[in-house]
């Protein structure tokens, strides 16, 4: 069923036929559906397991679709809606059902001026229209005037606890000191806490909630089959970023990249230098990656397969093999600025345009 959110009303109409061409894809021609229509600037979606869809908008707005109906959720968290800051990633955990929990990262206000990247918890009521006892269990450090670089991707551990990417907020060597948490990968329980295990609990002058830093900014994160936590990150002008994500590891932002800076001039120190971990692949152009999905669907023979969106060339990267290499951009008018991928309950590869302001899914064209 497609549904179009109507910005002036909460109200829902049925979208004519669909008419969009068929995309020609390693898995044969597929149609991009339209699910939800007319939505503002949306960053994130999941599935809820009665089948329903949570979509967050920047501009801080929470919606649950719900068969042919649609409702503004009350109860997100205040947020700074300033440049690439607002509400942006949410997160349903596999123990939904019982806990009713969900999280979300956002940008909240810290200081006069300041912002940095938070989480959110909170129990959605029973009537899913409002979110109840909501608490931000975890925020930066201290947060840095400018609305860049928030990066927010929050993925569930194989042991329940939470990965939470971290811009660099806009200064680079903010990335390579341990005692911020600008430009890293995190790791925390579900209260917020430093995970156990993490590899800087016991260093001093390293906050404990650090699992890899020397980031840009992850905009995309994903865990594979096995557990394995991967990254995707904008780099500057060339040198966007896949990553496998391991406990301690340098990745080197900014002193080396396959980049330069927006100028032309160069970056750091080249693109190797011991003791940073080299990038499993790199775009240069860059794509402006954001959101990353492994595919475990039916719908197409992509098993194992990544996908993340591109923001500025407006097309999905299918990587496969090892290492991870892209090998298919499946590009049509519906994948203008993809910011987000999954797969569906549906076994379907569903993704989210920011530049049509839609949620689609990817289905197999009819003969």
């Amino acid at each position: 069923m497609i549904l179009k959110h109507a910005a002036t009303a909460l109200s829902v109409c049925l979208a004519g036929p669909l008419t969009a061409a068929p995309i020609q894809t390693s898995a044969g021609p597929m149609i991009a559906e339209p699910m939800v229509q007319d939505l503002g600037t949306p960053w994130a979606f999941d599935f809820l397991p009665d089948g329903s869809i949570l979509v967050t908008e920047r501009e801080g707005a929470l919606l649950r679709i719900d068969g042919d109906t649609w409702t503004e959720v009350r109860g997100a968290p205040k947020v700074v809606a300033d440049g690439q800051g607002g509400l942006l990633d949410v997160l349903v955990p596999r123990d939904f059902a019982t806990s009713r929990e969900l999280f979300f990262t956002y940008a909240k206000r810290q200081g006069f001026r300041g912002s940095g990247t938070a989480v959110y918890r909170a129990r959605l009521s029973e009537d899913g229209t409002r979110l109840e006892d909501g608490t931000t269990i975890f925020e930066i450090a201290r947060g840095t005037g400018g609305g860049y670089h928030f990066g927010s991707r929050l993925v569930e551990g194989s042991d329940g606890h939470l990965f939470l990417t971290v811009g660099d907020r806009g200064d680079g060597p903010k990335a390579q000191d341990l005692s911020m948490h600008n430009g890293s990968v995190l790791r925390i329980t579900r209260d917020g806490a430093p995970a156990p295990g993490n590899p800087f609990v016991d260093t001093d002058d390293a906050l404990p909630e650090i699992w890899s830093y020397g980031h840009r900014n992850p905009q995309g994160a994903a865990v594979d089959a096995s557990g394995q936590l991967w990254a995707v990150e904008h780099g500057a002008k060339g040198g966007d970023e896949v990553n496998r994500i391991d406990p301690g590891v340098n990745y080197g932002w900014p002193v080396i990249s396959y980049g330069v800076d927006y100028d032309g001039s160069k970056l750091g120190q080249g693109t190797a230098k011991d003791g940073m971990a080299q990038p499993v692949h790199y775009w240069d152009p860059s794509i402006a990656p954001s959101g990353m999905g492994f595919y475990d669907g039916d719908v197409a023979d992509w098993s194992g397969n990544a996908f993340i969106g591109s923001l500025k060339f407006d097309y999905i990267s299918r990587l496969s093999g090892d290492p991870l290499t892209e090998v298919e951009q499946i590009k049509s008018d519906e994948t203008l600025r993809v910011r987000d991928v999954d797969t569906g309950p549906d076994g379907a590869l569903w993704f989210l345009s920011v530049g049509n302001g839609a949620l689609y899914r990817l289905v197999p064209a009819a003969d």
